[in-house]
């Protein structure tokens, strides 16, 4: 089972050397990452501490790129923080 993780913790971890970010409701530290995304560092850093998933979207990443993810998978986004959907009025 998987260790929940709050947004607030998340947001400790936003600089160059301890960059952790929130893709999917799923906590990923890619600390070591950062110097070989192909984007360039910047582009990682500029999501660092938050949740990164319209920027992910965004680019368009690979199948492989969502593969990789897993090796810096940390933890599932606390339930208190993940964003509900609005339910559609009928």
């Amino acid at each position: 089972m998987s260790k929940e993780i709050s947004l607030a913790t998340v947001q400790q971890h936003n600089k160059a050397n301890d960059l952790w970010m929130v893709i999917d409701n799923k906590v990923y530290d890619v600390t070591k990452f950062r110097d070989e995304h192909p984007g360039g560092a910047d582009a990682l850093i500029d999501v660092a501490g938050r949740d990164a998933t319209k920027d992910f979207n965004d680019v368009g990443h690979s199948a492989e790129a969502r593969e990789m993810l897993k090796k810096y998978f940390v933890g599932n986004l606390a339930a208190s923080d993940i964003k509900k959907k609005p339910t559609p009025v009928s």
